[in-house]
């Protein structure tokens, strides 16, 4: 809109922010071939989107399986679906985004009842929360194709002094790579629907000491064990 004041100086007024794009805003629109700190940001949040028993890299190169990432998120959420990321998707994720670059239906917080601080793991603070934060995007991708259903955190990051028994390289709470579930969707709707959304450890009912909850990582070693859901 362009108005004139009393001084005659002509004033053009700008358009309002998208919402929740505090965090990152993106210039223009990426393609295959596109590379950069941009690319990046878009494949945290597409990561959720890779495909049965697929995982996608966060490389900064918008190559295929970023193409396809795209496309699968776009029709999750009724665009149209391209592979090309531009206003429309750009759009869709700061609808999805708060201003600290987590996903509108988890937190830090949540993801987090162990410390404020995200110190004390298996890696240095600040790697363990860009780990979680590209969990709660797979998350976020989980919990929108079982419904918009509420998923139940019970745990999420644990440092070694909240969990000494998770001293051993295993187990990747310690590395903000890995979250736990309760109560409802069911923990075989969470763990079946879980091997479409990037997740390379899933932990359900058949597995030793999880037939109370429902677990889901990231972990290139590829843990699929869930004998009583499949």
């Amino acid at each position: 809109m362009v108005a004139v004041a009393a001084t005659g100086v002509t004033l053009v007024a700008t358009a309002a922010p998208a919402a929740a794009d505090g965090c990152y805003t993106w210039k223009s629109k990426l393609r295959k071939g596109s590379r950069g700190a941009a690319v990046t940001q878009l494949q945290i949040r597409v990561a959720g989107y890779p495909g049965y028993n697929s995982n996608l890299a966060i490389d900064g190169v918008y190559g295929d399986r970023t193409v396809a990432a795209v496309k699968r998120f776009q029709s999750a959420y009724g665009l149209a679906s391209d592979g090309i990321a531009g206003t429309q998707t750009f759009n869709k994720i700061y609808a999805l985004q708060d201003n600290d670059c987590t996903p509108i239906h988890f937190t830090y917080a949540e993801m987090n009842k162990c410390n404020s601080s995200w110190a004390g793991g298996q890696v240095s603070a600040s790697k363990a929360k860009s780990n979680m934060l590209r969990l709660m995007w797979q998350l976020e991708a989980l919990r929108h194709a079982l419904g918009d259903r509420r998923l139940r955190v019970s745990s999420g990051f644990r440092s070694l002094a909240c969990n000494p028994n998770e001293s051993d390289s295993y187990s990747r709470h310690p590395y903000g790579q890995a979250a736990d579930f309760i109560g409802t969707p069911s923990f075989c709707q969470i763990v079946r629907q879980a091997r479409y959304h990037g997740f390379e450890e899933i932990l359900g009912p058949g597995y030793p000491g999880h037939s109370d909850h429902a677990h889901v990582g990231n972990d290139t070693r590829k843990t699929w064990s869930s004998s009583q859901c499949f």
